[in-house]
């Protein structure tokens, strides 16, 4: 088995040095404050040191945001901080998504020093028309060039981001792109198709008639060729977005998948317990105001039994293995059981979903609708 079933911890570093038109993550422009909050960051994670109640830590993963902007000294400081409150696993899985034009010779090398053992770097597209439109920070050339130093620099557990369906990307392009990501030997690939958020510069720029809407079809003929080629390479298409050899899934993002507790710090980051979220404030000032004076900003968020289920039957439906009905029953009742497979029979007559031995799954045609189907067998609390 890939999976991990101990506990994770999530740290959320909320700077970039610019903005990508699509992006609607919690993030600033502005580091004069990164110091101040890898401080802060610090200081939760003692404030919090009892939330996972003990279980060893099996995967961290430094999420943003831009983690790679951070310094050797700031990064050393967070491992040094959780490695002295919790028992870290051996092997554990520790993840740094980084950017492109971050990754030089010497970057990687103090971050191999640093025990970071897994690379998650956003290049989005290999090439630079695409690059410009997102207003990604990198160029087409750095794009491939930082892979080949993490690979020199002893890195063995790369995985790259690829965005599809965007105005600038044709069916030409989009599967030069994956012939390129293949060529380079990575281990994991995550792919999305461009959504237009709210309250972003893409979504502005599309009401103003700058640049044209996003196109499903398209989006979906690139899906399409993506699980063709990347199957014909030798990956796994494991969760709905997530490609890997085989071994070299992601430790971490499988446990959100399967409901592993997870301590999330930093502000705008999430942490879940079993029963309730607990979410930080998207504020960075704030946040590192109200941890200085020992107050944690977080919000609380009770889960119902139904929101439990939902959130089993959102994640674990977008994965190869499915929903497990006899797991759902032994989580959730014998109702919900009942409720889940009566509402999944119209997509199994339709050809989207199929049952294989005890476990709901998505077929191929099924695997581009896969919100809106999780959705239909939600349970709305009564």
């Amino acid at each position: 088995m890939y999976l991990c079933t101990m506990a994770g911890i999530y740290i959320h570093i909320p700077f970039c040095r610019q903005a990508c038109h699509y992006c609607d993550f919690h993030f600033s422009t502005t580091l004069k404050l990164q110091g101040e909050l890898v401080a802060a960051i610090n200081r939760e994670a003692v404030l919090r040191k009892d939330y996972l109640k003990g279980e060893s830590v099996s995967t961290i993963y430094f999420g943003g945001g831009t983690p790679s902007l951070l310094i050797k000294d700031e990064l050393a400081s967070i491992l040094d901080t959780i490695k002295s409150l919790h028992t870290i696993d051996d092997g554990a899985e520790i993840t740094l998504e980084a950017n492109p034009d971050d990754l030089t010779v010497e970057k990687l090398l103090e971050l191999k020093a640093l025990g970071i053992n897994r690379l998650s770097i956003g290049i989005q597209s290999f090439i630079e028309q695409d690059l410009r439109f997102m207003n990604r920070a990198h160029n087409a050339e750095q794009a491939a060039e930082c892979v080949k130093l993490a690979q020199q620099a002893g890195f063995n557990n790369i995985s790259i981001d690829l965005i599809y369906g965007t105005q600038t990307l044709d069916d030409l392009d989009w599967m030069e792109n994956v012939e390129k990501a293949i060529a380079l030997g990575v281990q994991h690939i995550s792919a999305y198709a461009l959504t237009v958020e709210p309250r972003t510069a893409l979504s502005k720029m599309i009401a103003t008639g700058k640049v044209a809407p996003a196109n499903e079809e398209k989006a979906a003929v690139h899906f399409h060729k993506l699980v063709t080629m990347l199957n014909a390479a030798g990956f796994e298409h494991y969760e709905i977005s997530n490609f890997a050899l085989p071994g070299y899934r992601s430790q971490h993002n499988s446990s959100y998948w399967r409901g592993v507790q997870y301590l999330g710090l930093g502000p705008a980051a999430h942490s879940f317990n079993g029963k309730q979220r607990h979410s930080a404030i998207h504020n960075n000032a704030l946040y590192i105001k109200e941890i200085a004076n020992g107050v944690l900003p977080l919000e609380e968020e009770g889960l119902s039994l139904a929101d439990r289920y939902n959130e089993y039957v959102m994640t674990t439906l977008r994965t190869i293995e499915g929903i497990d009905v006899d797991l759902l029953g032994e989580k959730f009742g014998l109702q919900l059981q009942a409720y889940c497979m009566q509402e999944a029979l119209p997509f199994v007559k339709e050809g989207r979903l199929t049952f294989v031995g005890n476990n709901i799954t998505l077929t191929r045609d099924g695997k581009f609708f896969a919100d809106g189907i999780a959705s239909a067998l939600f349970k709305i609390d009564e």
